[in-house]
């Protein structure tokens, strides 16, 4: 059985039930029918014979029938006896025994040559010591004849039903495992990394067939994610590492033919130089992808935000000293967030400021609450942007001006995951040489 085919096995298991239960069927009809043929009997002899009983009476030491006494009555046959147990009238069926004993009131079954009877009888007074006993005889009815007509039905219907059944079963196997065999067929092909894309699509539903297309359906969405991000990594890395290296190199090589200390010495600062911006640009890279696959987990805490930013602002190393920091902090906004990642967005908000802000300017930090969302601002007054760099801004390593490249242009792409991982949103308005406004906005309570 295990060779078999889940189908063809419901299919089998199906048919076999049905068939069993269409004989459990049969056979209860057969037991019905019997018992009910013998107490429609019983009931026929009891009403004939309790009908007669009224219908006979004595008059002068003679007995008297009216009009509604039948001494054969649907093959009820009435008979009248003397108290000696002499006939007095009527006709008994033919061979049916003489001398059975009378009880007053009780039904029994009678044994014959010709096929067994009930019997019934009853005493009726007639005065002291004077009465007859009137029985009622009725053939037992004979079931052969119904069990025989039921076994003709059941060779008829039980072929027909093990047929109807199987049929029947097989199509609704196949009708319930065809999503199945998407789910196989979307599994095969993404497995063979054919087409990540590829998605059951079963419509929502309620039943387990339904749960389990759409539980493969979220798993090949987080495969094609991982996996696209994967890629991501792998092409952001082996281009934005591919400079510093060739810098690397090539200073290496050119410091063969150094003759000086001080050449040396430049030389490595170089490298060094070259170094560490790979070092920063791996481990931001590393962080977004592990934002992005959620393996870094948020932790959200609830704490004082609005003194968590003044702090963040009051440390600020790199802010040059001809450039102002105004801050406009609404008191006690209480928010749940995850302390390192707001960190990190508003430090790379202040950090895009100084970059591309006017160095003799100002930046503005503003946060404020209303009704249940919080907004974080960061305004400056440089370079701006144009209408084609604020569709770019977001996109990795792209840098509105190169001329003041600082970084690897990834601050603002991390500032926009942060935002969404906070259930937020990060907007920009800006005008070209007037400067830039970043607002950050996300719900007090995260849900």
């Amino acid at each position: 059985m295990r060779f078999i085919s889940v189908k063809l096995k419901l299919t089998i298991l199906i048919t076999i039930l049905m068939s069993f239960l269409v004989s459990i069927v049969l056979l209860s009809m057969v037991s019905i029918t019997s018992r009910v043929v013998t107490e429609n009997t019983f009931d026929l002899l009891s009403n004939t014979v309790r009908q007669n009983l009224v219908s006979v009476s004595m008059e002068n030491g003679k007995l008297v029938f009216d009009e509604n006494f039948n001494f054969t009555y649907n093959g009820v046959y009435s008979l009248i006896y003397s108290n000696s147990n002499a006939l007095l009238a009527g006709q008994p069926p033919i061979n049916f025994p003489e001398n059975i004993e009378f009880e007053n009131g009780v039904t029994k079954e009678v044994e014959s040559t010709d096929g067994n009877y009930y019997v019934l009888d009853f005493w009726l007074y007639f005065g002291w010591e004077n009465g007859v006993w009137l029985r009622g005889i009725v053939p037992k009815p004979d079931v052969k004849d119904i069990i025989e007509d039921i076994k003709g039905i059941a060779l008829l219907i039980l072929p027909l039903t093990i047929v109807i059944g199987a049929m029947s079963a097989y199509m609704l196997t196949k009708r319930t495992f065809k999503p199945i065999d998407k789910i196989i067929s979307a599994a095969s092909t993404i497995g063979e990394g054919r087409d990540l894309s590829l998605r059951i699509g079963l419509p929502k539903g309620r039943d387990e067939i339904s749960k389990l297309a759409t539980a493969f359906d979220n798993m090949f969405a987080r495969l094609e994610k991982s996996f696209e991000t994967e890629k991501q990594f792998t092409s952001d890395a082996s281009h934005e590492l591919r400079t510093p290296t060739a810098v690397i190199l090539a200073e290496c090589n050119d410091s063969i033919n150094h003759t000086s200390i001080e050449e040396y010495k430049q030389s490595i600062n170089v490298i060094n130089r070259q170094a560490v911006k790979m070092s920063n640009l791996i481990k931001q890279l590393l962080q977004m992808t592990r934002l992005e696959q959620g393996t870094q987990a948020v932790n959200f805490e609830t704490q004082d935000l609005s003194e968590f930013v003044y702090i963040i602002c009051s440390e600020q190393p790199d802010l040059p000293n001809t450039m102002s920091l105004n801050l406009d902090i609404q008191d006690n906004i209480i928010a749940e967030f995850d302390v390192v990642l707001i960190s990190r967005l508003l430090q790379n908000l202040i950090n895009n400021a100084i970059t591309y802000g006017n160095p003799n300017g100002y930046i503005k930090i503003k946060l404020y609450k209303e009704l249940k969302t919080i907004y974080l601002s960061v305004e400056d007054d440089g370079i701006g942007m144009t209408e084609e760099q604020l569709q770019n801004i977001w996109k990795r390593f792209y840098q509105a001006d190169q001329s003041r490249q600082n970084g690897a242009g990834l601050g603002l792409t991390m500032v926009k995951q942060i935002a969404n991982l906070h259930h937020g949103d990060v907007k920009v308005t800006s005008t070209k040489g007037k400067g830039s406004l970043f607002v950050f906005s996300f719900p007090e309570k995260q849900s």
